[in-house]
């Protein structure tokens, strides 16, 4: 830190991360590295099992793609630095490194949040419009419509990320957390006004809870229209292609509000840190473990391309 005028200024942030429980650092490491191998291994798989089976080229399979990429991303901004600090005693970033971090990890938090909502639209017209599915959805409505859900998110990224670094950090350069999130930095804020609190809980607000309300409002028209299928067969199919995504949903968006939309937020590091680790390293995992388990096409698709890849090699 720096004296300016009697005031120290902060020019790099020191992420406390786990330093608390230095006996468990090594077997942190371990386990949170497997967890992420495992994760980017699954997510791989199914942007290439996607893109290799023609049958899976549709749009349900398109978001869920763009979705598996979206979460690589998103473990990349974050695990990777953690693990390295699990085995250093110096976890210092710079100013600037921090920003990007930050940056990133809310645009594609941000974007997650919008492509599960769009995907909750995507179920909406396949079981409510199937006839005129291929049309409402057809694949430059589809381009268009990933292109507005990164856009949207990287627009909320980078309002949010300028406006915590908009001015000097002097109350400490201790970062309670194993990343750069917003509540233990704006902590640190020489100006934290309430005016700057309260816009970036807005965003929150808006991006959190109004994505769910549209998911919600899909899922109520879903099951209003599954009600009216006369036979069981077809109402047990047509709920099932909509399992997986409110399995993924209610994770998702559970997590994010318990550490985006409470008053308190950032008061209890501890308890914060505990479900960052949940929605950074276990949700990534658990969204190619549920798509891939509960969806017979996926899994057929993976034995197909499985079994083509054998016989290709044996010949």
């Amino acid at each position: 830190m720096k004296l300016e005028n009697e005031t120290w200024i902060v020019k790099e942030f020191v992420l406390v991360g786990f330093s608390n429980l230095p006996d468990l650092k090594p077997t942190l490491f371990i386990l949170f590295l497997l967890m992420y191998l495992i994760s980017l291994s699954s997510n791989v798989t199914i942007i290439t099992i996607i893109y290799l089976d023609h049958t899976l080229h549709t749009p349900m399979y398109y978001f869920l793609g763009v979705l598996s990429l979206s979460e690589t991303c998103y473990t990349l901004v974050t695990i990777p630095n953690m693990l390295v600090h699990l085995l250093m005693e110096n976890q210092v970033i710079s100013i600037p490194s921090c920003w990007a971090q930050m940056f990133f990890f809310i645009g594609l938090a941000c974007s997650n949040c919008f492509l599960l909502t769009l995907m909750g639209y995507d179920r909406y017209v396949a079981i409510c419009h199937p006839l005129r599915y291929a049309v409402i959805m057809s694949p430059s409505v589809c381009l268009h419509l990933g292109s507005l859900v990164f856009c949207s998110g990287f627009l909320v990224a980078v309002t949010e990320t300028c406006l915590i670094f908009s001015s000097s950090f002097c109350h400490s350069n201790r970062v309670e957390h194993f990343f750069c999130d917003i509540a233990p930095v704006l902590k640190l804020s020489c100006t934290q006004s309430a005016a700057k609190v309260l816009t970036i809980f807005f965003f929150s607000v808006i991006v959190l809870l109004a994505s769910f309300f549209l998911i919600l409002l899909s899922y109520a028209f879903i099951v209003a229209a599954i009600v009216r299928i006369p036979s069981a067969a077809g109402r047990r199919k047509a709920f099932s292609t909509c399992v997986s995504h409110l399995t993924v949903v209610i994770v998702h968006f559970g997590c994010a509000s318990i550490i985006y939309l409470r008053p308190e937020s950032g008061s209890n590091p501890d308890e914060d840190r505990m479900v960052a680790v949940f929605y950074t390293v276990v949700t990534p995992l658990l969204n190619p473990v549920v798509y891939t388990l509960r969806n017979k096409e996926v899994r057929v698709a993976l034995k197909r391309t499985l079994g083509c890849r054998l016989r290709t090699q044996n010949n």
